[in-house]
Formats: C-alpha cells, structure tokens, sequence
C-alpha cells in the first residue's frame, strides 16, 4: 500500500476512485491509495467464505452438523419432556409466563415428533424408532403409535420385539399383572435409563395398575426434577424481568419526542464516521479476508482439544482488520477505539447507557417472541442441531468456560466492532439508516449460517444494534445487549441439556 493523500471533502471507492460522499459529515484527509487487484482478490475471497457457509447450510444434511444424533436428540427431547412435566407441578402463573415465553407445550411435543421422524427416515436406527413410538403413545397420538407397533409386526423386522412394549402401554387389551412384571424386566434391558424409560414403564404401571411400581417412577422423576431445581423456569423468570423492565424503558424513551435523540445519546461524533467510505471499504475487504483465511487456517490445522489456541482464535482472526482499522481510519482522524466508537462513557452517564441497554434487551426479546409466534403460525421452527452445542453439554469446566468466553465476552466485543462500528457505519456513508441497517444485518446473519428462522432472529438483532448505535453514538449498548442475549441462551442451555 503506498502512501498518497486524497483531495479534502472527496470519497474514495475501494479501487481508489474519488467518489462525492453523501453525508453532511467532513471527511478527514487520509493518505492511503489501494490497489484495485488486491481490493478485487480479497472481495472474491469474502465471498467464497460466505458463500461457502450459505453452501453448506443450504445443502450438508442437518443431522450430519452433529457427532451422534441419536444420543443427542434421547437426551434434548427426554429433558424437554421432563421440563414440561416440573412445568405441570408449577405454580399457574410459572405455568403461563413460560408458555408465553417458549410456546405451547403440544406444539414442542409435535415438533419432537417430527425431529424423531427424520431421525428414524435418515439412519433407520430401531432404538430410535422405538423411542418415537413411545414419544407418539406420551403426546396423544396413541393410535399412531399403535399402528406403528403393528407394522413392525407384519414386516417382522427386527423392531417386532418391541411392539409387545407399545401394543400393551397404549392398545386397549387388558394386562394382567405376571405379564406387566415381564415386560418390565425385558423393557429395563432394551431401553436405557431416562424419560422414555420412565414413561413407558409408568404407561404399563397404570395399565397394571401397579401402583408400588407408579410411585417408585414418580418419586425417581421427582428425584431428577429436583437436581435442577426448575432452573430452567428460573431462566424464564428472569427473561420475564428484562422485558418488563427494558419495555417501561422504550416507553420512557419513546415519551421524550423531540428530545428522544438526545435522551439516547453517549458519544460524539458517532456515525457516519470522519473518514471516506471508499478507504473504509478497502480496510474492511482486506482486513475480512485475512480473518477469512486465518479462521479457515485454524479450522483445518488447530486440534479441537488445544483449548489455548481456541480462547485465541476469535481475537486472532479479528485483529488484521482491527489493526488496518486503527492505522488507516482512526488515527489519521486522531481517533482510538475507546473515542472513534465511543467505547468509554462518563459515570453520569451510567444510568442512561443502563436504560439504552436494558431497553435493547426488551426490544429484542418481544422480537424473538412476535417472530416466534409468526413461525409457530406458519408451522416453522428451528431444528434442534442448530441450538445444540456439545461442549456447552458435554464439554468439561476447561472448554466450558472457553465457550462462555466466546459467546458472551469475545462475540458480542469483536463482531459489534465489525458489524456495526465499520460495516454499518461505512454503509452510512452512501446510505440511510434504514438502508445501512439492513445491508449489514443482512450480511451479519448470513455469516451466522442458520436456517430461516435463526436467519431472520440474528437479522433482527443486527438492525436494532444498528439503530442503537446511530442513536446513541456508542457500541456499548449493542455489545451489552448481545452479550446478555447470548449469555441467555447458553444458560438455558446448560439447564435444559447439562448434567
């Protein structure tokens, strides 16, 4: 990159073609001149990585994005299934708020249902196909379940031993108590301790009226409930909490109409920011596509047990852009980050960085909800392999902690500088607010990978951090925001799936 000083008031492209700039805001002289190749390399670089990410997620099978389905899908439905009955031993108002916040509990079930469907269609696995029976019989689709029994008989496939399980815990003929005993020492051979052992025996209990068996299943239940304490529940509760809180801080900010900017506002001079857009297009290709190629370095090369080298690899991979961000944008303007992206906030300023945050909680919360709702509308979900996180299950305290780290400190730091404090505010250059907004959260949530609807959540997340960041002039809101969006999710995590 050679040195050479652009004219005053001009905007130079990435190909360093001056360009008139479309904000009000003086651009700073800045002596930088790029290469129209290089600038075209790492554009072509940026979009084979994101263009490989939407590949894969548009075409590598759901099931394949995780290491043994079947042991993950026994584990998410049995806890969900266990959830929803500590649900039923709630209080009616616990009951209610949950419901509000994470859907109906037939809906979840069918869902489960269908995960199983898919499951069982792609590996053929009985087990699993046995525990869709079960997962039928528990849900109110007795006769589905029945029918099901009834097929594996007349192909007798290896799945007929366990239609004797499925025909006595849901068909109509009665069972006598030597057979209930028979069928309960077989069943505790062929399914593994959890709910669909514990519900199908307790099925064939009540068929038997067994009531020393029923109680002994209710109490063991009970047993497991209590080691987690409805933390799950609790998660809900304090969900609850935010938005009611952050949603009386949206009114209080809406009610200050002409001031409403002012009231919001924690740093000059914000966005659109004082260097050209077409220099800060030309950092952000470069700067993407070095992180693009070490992040594909570090996937190829770095064993997944070296938990240094992942606690390293989120800030490895953002510092070529955060380097040629600092050097070529803020410190010719004589910015630092604390000051160029208003990263530092006066203590009495405090209060109102604390009501911008906690109002950007609600507002993201009462999104995920309405979208939510539209979805469930629409019979749409997320698939179960796109939340699950073995090491946030699985993982010991070692790579827990390196996850936590990722996902609540390094994510929320790093992708807001990227997204929002150099893409959104070089977008403002040339665009609106609206026009920016959307373009970056476009790009942000495309680079997530998700379907549709984990699509549309991080969109959203995107265009509202971006909206703060205009209005406030900070990132601090935004980074808080999806720092304790993403700390919400990894706990409801933890308490659902871990231990």
């Amino acid at each position: 990159m050679d040195a050479q000083a652009p004219k005053v008031g001009s905007q130079t492209d990435f190909a360093g073609i001056d360009r008139e700039s479309s904000s009000s805001l003086p651009i700073l002289p800045v002596r930088a001149q790029f290469s129209l190749s290089v600038s075209l390399l790492c554009a072509a670089v940026i979009l084979a990585a994101l263009g490989g990410i939407l590949w894969t997620s548009a075409t590598l099978p759901r099931l394949d994005r995780v290491e043994e389905p079947e042991r993950v899908l026994e584990l998410m439905v049995g806890r969900m299934m266990e959830a929803q009955e500590d649900l039923r031993r709630s209080p009616r108002w616990q009951r209610r708020m949950t419901e509000w916040f994470t859907g109906n509990p037939q809906v979840e079930r069918d869902q489960a249902i269908e995960w199983y469907r898919e499951l069982v269609d792609a590996t053929g696995a009985p087990l699993s196909a046995f525990r869709l029976a079960i997962l039928q019989g528990e849900s109110g689709y007795r006769q589905a379940a029945l029918d099901r029994a009834a097929t594996w008989q007349a192909e007798g496939a290896s799945l007929s031993g366990y239609a004797r399980f499925i025909q006595a815990a849901y068909g109509t003929a009665k069972l006598e108590r030597p057979e209930e005993l028979t069928l309960q020492a077989e069943l505790a051979e062929v399914l593994p301790a959890g709910w669909f052992y514990n519900a199908l025996a307790a099925s064939l209990a009540r068929r038997a009226h067994d009531t020393v068996l029923q109680e002994f299943l209710n109490h063991s239940v009970a047993v497991r409930l209590a080691r987690r304490q409805g933390v799950p529940q609790a998660l809900v509760v304090v969900e609850a909490v935010c938005a009611a809180i952050g949603s009386l801080m949206i009114v209080w900010l809406l009610s200050r109409k002409g001031r409403r900017d002012r009231s919001m506002r924690l740093h000059e001079p914000g966005v659109p920011p004082p260097w050209s857009g077409g220099i800060g297009v030309a950092v952000l290709l470069r700067g993407g596509a070095l992180g693009a190629v070490l992040t594909l370095a570090l996937v190829i090369f770095t064993p997944t047990e070296h938990v240094s080298l992942r606690v390293a690899a989120i800030p490895l991979t953002n510092l070529p852009l955060l380097v040629l961000a600092y050097y070529y944008l803020l410190r010719p303007a004589g910015l630092t980050f604390a000051n160029g992206f208003g990263l530092l906030v006066d203590r009495v300023q405090l209060g109102r960085l604390a009501c911008v945050t906690l109002a950007a909680v609600a507002a993201g919360i009462w999104g995920e909800w309405a979208m939510g709702e539209l979805a469930q509308s629409f019979h749409l979900a997320n698939h179960w392999t796109e939340w699950f996180d073995a090491d946030l299950v699985w993982g010991p305290r070692s790579v827990l902690a390196v996850s936590l780290l990722e996902y609540v400190v390094f994510a929320p730091v790093f992708e807001e500088l990227a997204f929002r404090g150099l893409l959104y505010a070089i977008l403002r250059r040339r665009f609106g607010v609206g026009t920016a907004a959307v373009i970056s959260a476009g790009i942000f949530a495309a680079a997530h990978g998700y379907g549709w609807i984990g699509f549309a959540s991080v969109f959203w997340s995107g265009v509202l951090w971006a909206w703060i960041y205009e209005k406030t002039g900070s990132l601090l809101p935004g980074m808080l925001a999806h720092a304790a969006n993403n700390l919400l999710v990894c706990l409801s995590v933890m308490a659902l799936l871990r231990g």
